[in-house]
């Protein structure tokens, strides 16, 4: 009796363990990728093949390197979220391709024009919510419609500007273990993410602020400061996407970065971030694109349309807020 007991108390923590692990957003989101990759498999034999899986991790990438700037963001509460980053990476793509204009020698003044510009606008956002105090949703959003509106001027809705055949070569083309240039570029992003939001004392703030904006400031922390930085980190990552884009399709239009907006929301709750603030974490957030993107190509599979697609992601948004999306997710 007493060693059946025993044995029940001793199987109770492993049986915790493995509840706490399938309830982490992380582990989730990567359960929900080998999945789907089962799936898609199933439904479309190759969906699983090497080479399509690196095309799908390119998609994931450009995806991600917008998802970095909402993450930081969120992260530092406040019911922050920035509507703007999809018509920032349309504005970056517009101001690279122009740049460039196919030029080889023209890509780094392309990048760092696109990157200065959308961040420039990113601290107008933190201002605008840090010094005017309008609600972070309603000032993104005047901002979305700003630079929509500014592109259209622009442009005359005619595509300008096109990518150099270096930059596409980056994006698109195998470099170094099969593997394209833009997936190192992701790489490296990631790890220089984890270094700020665990090893700088910008990354302390961030997450100070977003757990208790109060208690921050009592204890000195730039509030003001941080949250504009923040948004000016969004507009400018959503700039460096907006380069990564037009290198990736050829030539850029007005509205290519629209498509991204909701994503890169979905994609940090998907990985564990609270929208509450203070809690989360960039290598989850990389899981959520690509378990995202990997989605998409699942609907696309299965031949839904484009409306269809997008009541999914809305849906998915929904459901994981409901799930965990103001949970108290472990840092990663």
């Amino acid at each position: 009796m007493s060693d059946g007991l025993t044995s029940d108390i001793n199987a109770r923590p492993w049986q915790t363990k493995a509840l706490t692990l399938l309830r982490d957003p992380l582990t989730l989101a990567l359960l929900a990728i080998v999945v789907m990759l089962g799936i898609g498999e199933a439904l479309s034999p190759g969906f699983a093949r090497g080479d399509q899986i690196v095309r799908l991790l390119t998609v994931a990438a450009l995806l991600g390197i917008a998802a970095a700037g909402q993450n930081l963001v969120i992260l530092s509460g406040g019911a922050g979220i920035d509507l703007s980053v999809g018509a920032l990476i349309s504005f970056g793509a517009v101001v690279a391709g122009n740049v460039m204009n196919g030029a080889d020698a023209a890509i780094l003044p392309a990048i760092l024009a696109a990157i200065a510009v959308t961040f420039l606008f990113g601290c107008v956002n933190g201002i605008g919510v840090t010094v005017i105090r309008i609600p972070p949703i309603v000032m993104t959003l005047g901002m979305m419609a700003v630079v929509q509106g500014g592109l259209v001027v622009f442009s005359q809705g005619i595509p300008s500007g096109n990518a150099a055949p270096a930059l596409m070569n980056f994006i698109n083309k195998p470099m170094l273990f099969g593997l394209p240039g833009i997936l190192f570029a992701w790489l490296a992003l990631s790890i220089a993410m984890v270094i700020l939001l665990r090893r700088t004392s910008l990354g302390f703030a961030i997450y100070a602020i977003g757990a208790n904006e109060q208690a921050a400031r009592l204890v000195g922390l730039p509030v003001k400061t941080v949250r504009v930085l923040v948004f000016g980190l969004s507009g400018a990552l959503a700039g460096l996407t907006g380069v990564m884009v037009i290198g990736y399709t050829g030539n850029s239009f007005i509205s290519v970065g629209d498509q991204y907006m909701l994503p890169t929301i979905i994609a940090v709750v998907i990985g564990g971030t609270s929208l509450a603030g203070g809690s989360g974490g960039y290598v989850g957030t990389v899981a959520g694109a690509i378990a995202l993107v990997l989605l998409q190509s699942l609907l696309t599979t299965l031949h839904l349309e484009v409306w269809g697609r997008q009541l999914i992601f809305g849906a998915t948004l929904l459901v994981l807020l409901g799930m965990y999306g103001r949970q108290q997710a472990p840092r990663v």
